[in-house]
C-alpha cells in the first residue's frame, strides 16, 4: 500500500513519538509509586524527549514526524482539555473564589514577566515560565507555545531556543510545584484555615493538575475537592490569556514590519532574519478549546465520551512533549545559569502570597 508523501516523511517520528509516549505513561506512576512524588505524565515525556535530543539519538528522517506532533498533535490535546471544564464548575466557586483565581493568576503572569526582564532572562523563557506558573503548569507552557513559538520559521536555532525555553519552564514547574506538594499541606494547616479556604488556596497557587491533588489531598477529601474547583477555574483562564498575548505579539509583529530596513509592509522579520507569520487575534485551537467548554457545559456529552477524552487528552499531550522534549539541549539549560531558578522561585511566592491574602481576606 503507497502512503501519501506527507505521511511517510511523516510516520518514522511519530513512531518515535508514539513509542516514548506510551513509555512516559507507564513510567508516571510506577516513578510515583516508588518515590511518593508525584510525577506527571507530561514531565517524564518531556525529560524522555530531552534525553533523545540531547543524545542525539533522533535520526534526521524523524524529525518532520517530531515537528507534526510538536504543532498539531499538542494543538489537539488542548483542545480536549476543554471537555473537563464546564461553566457550572465556575460558578460553584463563588464571586469570591472566583475573585481570588484571577488575582493570583493576574498577580502572578505579570510579576514573573516583569522580574524576569529585570533577572534578564530570555523573553520566551519568562513567557513561558509566568504562563506555567500562572495557570496550569505543562498544559499551558504547550499551549502558550503553539500559540507563540510555532510562528518563528527559521528552522532550527529558533525551534532549539522554543524548546530550550520550553524545557527550562517545565523544569521549573516540576520543582517548585514538588516543593509546593511538601510545604502547602503544612502552610494552610498553621495558619488555621478551613477545609474550603485550604482547597482554594492550594487550587489557585499550585502548578500542575496533579500536583494541586497531592498537595490539596494530603488536607483533607474537602479541601481536595474545593482545590480542584479553583485549578479548573484557572484552566478556563488560559483561553484570555493566550488570545491577549497573541495580540500584543501581533502588534508587535506588524510595527517591527514597519521598521526592519527593507522589509516591505506586511512581512515580518524576527530575531535572526526570520520571517513570521502575523497571528490571529486568537488562534484557532484555542477558540476550539472554549467550544469544548461550552460543549461540556451543556451537559449533553456521556460521561463514558468524557472519561475516553481525557485518556486522550493524556495520550496527546504526553505524546506532544516528548516532541518538544526532543528539541532540548540540556548542557544549554545547565550553561543557563541560576537565574531561571530564582525567577521560579519568585514567581511560586507571588502565586502563593497572592492566594494567601486573597483567601484570608475574602473568604
Amino acid at each position: 500500500m503507497n502512503l501519501p508523501p506527507g505521511l511517510s516523511r511523516a510516520l518514522p517520528g511519530l513512531l518515535l513519538v508514539a513509542v516514548a509516549a506510551a513509555a512516559s505513561l507507564v513510567l508516571a506512576p510506577a516513578i510515583t509509586s516508588l518515590t511518593g512524588v508525584v510525577a506527571s505524565p507530561l514531565v517524564v515525556a518531556l525529560v524522555a524527549g530531552a534525553l533523545l535530543g540531547s543524545l542525539r539519538a533522533v535520526p534526521g528522517v524523524a524529525w518532520a514526524g517530531v515537528g507534526w506532533a510538536r504543532t498539531h498533535v499538542l494543538r489537539a490535546g488542548v483542545v480536549l482539555l476543554g471537555l473537563q471544564l464546564s461553566l457550572g464548575q465556575l460558578v460553584g466557586l463563588g464571586w469570591r473564589g472566583l475573585l481570588v483565581v484571577l488575582a493570583t493568576v493576574v498577580c502572578t503572569f505579570a510579576v514573573t514577566l516583569r522580574v524576569g526582564q529585570a533577572l534578564r532572562v530570555d523573553a520566551l523563557t519568562r513567557l513561558y515560565v509566568a504562563t506555567g506558573f500562572s495557570i496550569c503548569g505543562a498544559a499551558a507552557i504547550a499551549a502558550m507555545s503553539g500559540t507563540v513559538g510555532a510562528r518563528t520559521t527559521t528552522g532550527p536555532s529558533a525551534a532549539r531556543a522554543d524548546s530550550d525555553a520550553v524545557g527550562t519552564a517545565l523544569a521549573l514547574v516540576t520543582l517548585y510545584g514538588t516543593l509546593a506538594v511538601l510545604v502547602l499541606p503544612w502552610f494552610v494547616r498553621t495558619l488555621g484555615l478551613t477545609d474550603a479556604q485550604a482547597g482554594l488556596l492550594v487550587g489557585a497557587s499550585v502548578q500542575e493538575v496533579g500536583q494541586v491533588v497531592a498537595a490539596a489531598g494530603g488536607v483533607s477529601a474537602a479541601a481536595l475537592a474545593a482545590a480542584t474547583v479553583a485549578k479548573l477555574a484557572r484552566v478556563v483562564l488560559l483561553a484570555p490569556l493566550t488570545a491577549a498575548v497573541a495580540a500584543r505579539d501581533r502588534s508587535r509583529v506588524r510595527a517591527g514590519s514597519a521598521a526592519a530596513p527593507g522589509a516591505p509592509a506586511g512581512d515580518p522579520v524576527g530575531p535572526e532574519g526570520a520571517r513570521r507569520s502575523v497571528a490571529p487575534l486568537v488562534p484557532g485551537f484555542v477558540l476550539a478549546f472554549l467550544v469544548a467548554v461550552l460543549v461540556r457545559s451543556s451537559g449533553l456529552v456521556p460521561d463514558g465520551l468524557l472519561s475516553a477524552a481525557q485518556a486522550l487528552q493524556q495520550v496527546l499531550l504526553t505524546a506532544a512533549m516528548v516532541a518538544l522534549g526532543a528539541g532540548v539541549d540540556l548542557p544549554r539549560l545547565v550553561r543557563s545559569g541560576g537565574r531561571p531558578l530564582v525567577l521560579g522561585a519568585v514567581s511560586t511566592l507571588v502565586a502563593v502570597g497572592t492566594a494567601t491574602a486573597g483567601t484570608m481576606l475574602l473568604t
